[in-house]
């Protein structure tokens, strides 16, 4: 065919009662991101030439988070055809294939798209090409009548005849149409039928009507899952979870206990990477190669170089970045913090807002004191320093190179490089104390 424009409507004003949720439908996240985030990095994958998105009435959030893609508001809810209606204006005298979509679909995949696009290109120019599939249980879908002659007509549940129900091939809703034809159809369809609302899927029996062919391809029922409610979110999670791990594993990273592991849309692992269980990986998180994460870690937003060594127990927040060959140990938490080749933050520490030099060593306990209850400020500590165990750095402070810095101190004030410092009270013994306390409360009990 000449013509290979495409413009792609996605429906979000569903209200999404059964998530019982004040959050938007679609604005529940899989893998970290908003479910219609997920659709709409499928559909740019298709270079289209326009997309529109259509929302319910109060739904800025969505139309905040697909900016700066448009969108149109269906301020009533009459059906499917009737939200189609609402992106007339957008897309003008647009004449190329329009793909409409659902942004609670988050798993439909470029392929399958391609697929339907190819069938709506092909010789036949197919007016409407419907997206079928074969779930295990039909239940009450709308079910696709095909013959000889292609796709005759989608027959919604409500109104299907018993014989109609038992076709085991049913529609999702997903179709490309003719821009040319599209509005045309729209402007034909009523709302005489059990629900009393203008179905989408009547211009297949309008296009029939009209003397043009209708076709369709089939997709897999789990790309096809309708996310409606916590526990369909809960299963597209799953599956999303399962592709991701299958893919780090592919790029050659090991998961200990795979299933164990939670990633986010966005993780990058670099090779020869090893995760053992229990890990989670929030956004924004990039881990370079050979790498160990030991069990029950926590990241988002930070970046980790080669060789490192992180957990047990770690949590990385956004911010941190951790150098070549460092280890952050068990129960260390990093956040808004680099630290450098090297270095080892290795038992039941917090550095936050802080930097933390090659080759340094913070020792078990040590925080740094970041937070004056208004302020953030910075601590440095420089390479090669060795902070002894239970310190507290009172930010803003400096350590220099090579300090080392007496077990137990609390610091106030810039130790210079080289240097010995220790802020501590001093150590008194008082001889037989223990004994006689002891004695004169056993003489008490007696």
């Amino acid at each position: 065919m000449a013509s290979r424009k495409l413009a792609v409507i996605l429906l979000a004003a569903g209200m999404g009662t059964r998530m019982k949720s004040a959050l938007p439908k679609v604005m529940h996240p899989i893998a970290g991101r908003p479910m219609i985030h997920h659709l709409m990095d499928t559909v740019s994958g298709l270079d289209p030439d326009h997309v529109v998105v259509v929302v319910g009435p109060e739904m800025e959030r969505i139309t905040a988070s697909v900016a700066p893609t448009p969108t149109v508001v269906q301020v009533e809810r009459l059906g499917t055809g009737h939200a189609v209606a609402q992106a007339r204006a957008a897309l003008a005298d647009f004449d190329g294939d329009v793909l409409v979509l659902y942004g609670d679909t988050p798993l439909i995949t470029r392929a399958t798209l391609e697929r339907l696009l190819a069938e709506r290109r092909g010789p036949r120019d197919p007016a409407v090409v419907v997206l079928g599939f074969r779930p295990d249980d039909p239940g009450q879908y709308g079910r696709l009548v095909v013959g000889a002659e292609g796709l005759k007509a989608i027959v919604e549940y409500r109104e299907a005849t018993d014989d109609q129900r038992k076709i085991p091939l049913c529609n999702s809703g997903v179709l490309a149409i003719d821009g040319k034809r599209l509005w045309s159809l729209i402007e034909r369809i009523d709302n005489k039928n059990a629900k009393g609302e203008y179905y989408l899927t009547d211009v297949v029996a309008l296009a029939r009507a009209d003397g043009a062919c209708c076709a369709h391809v089939e997709g897999s029922p789990m790309e096809l899952l309708g996310v409606n409610s916590r526990l369909e979110q809960a299963v597209a999670e799953d599956v999303v979870q399962r592709q991701l791990r299958d893919r780090a594993m592919e790029a050659g990273a090991t998961l200990v206990a795979p299933e164990t592991v939670c990633f986010s849309w966005d993780t990058k692992l670099g090779q020869d990477v090893t995760v053992w269980p229990h890990v989670v990986f929030g956004p924004g998180v990039t881990i370079g190669d050979n790498v160990e994460i030991k069990g029950f870690c926590h990241f988002e937003g930070c970046t980790v170089e080669d060789g490192a060594i992180l957990g047990p127990f770690a949590r990385l927040r956004p911010g941190a970045e951790i150098g070549e060959a460092a280890h952050i140990g068990n129960f260390v938490e990093v956040k808004k913090a680099v630290v450098e080749t090297g270095a080892k933050i290795n038992h039941l520490a917090y550095v936050g807002d802080a930097r933390v030099g090659a080759g340094a060593n913070v020792g078990a306990g040590t925080i740094t004191c970041n937070y004056d209850g208004f302020n953030k400020s910075f601590t440095d500590i420089g390479k090669g320093a060795f902070i002894g165990s239970n310190t507290a750095l009172v930010a803003p402070v400096t350590i220099g190179d090579g300090a080392v810095i007496g077990a137990g101190s609390v610091i106030t004030k810039e130790v210079s490089p080289g240097s010995l410092a220790v802020a501590r009270g001093s150590q008194m013994e008082l001889k037989g104390w223990a004994d006689r306390f002891r004695a004169q409360h056993h003489k008490t009990e007696g």
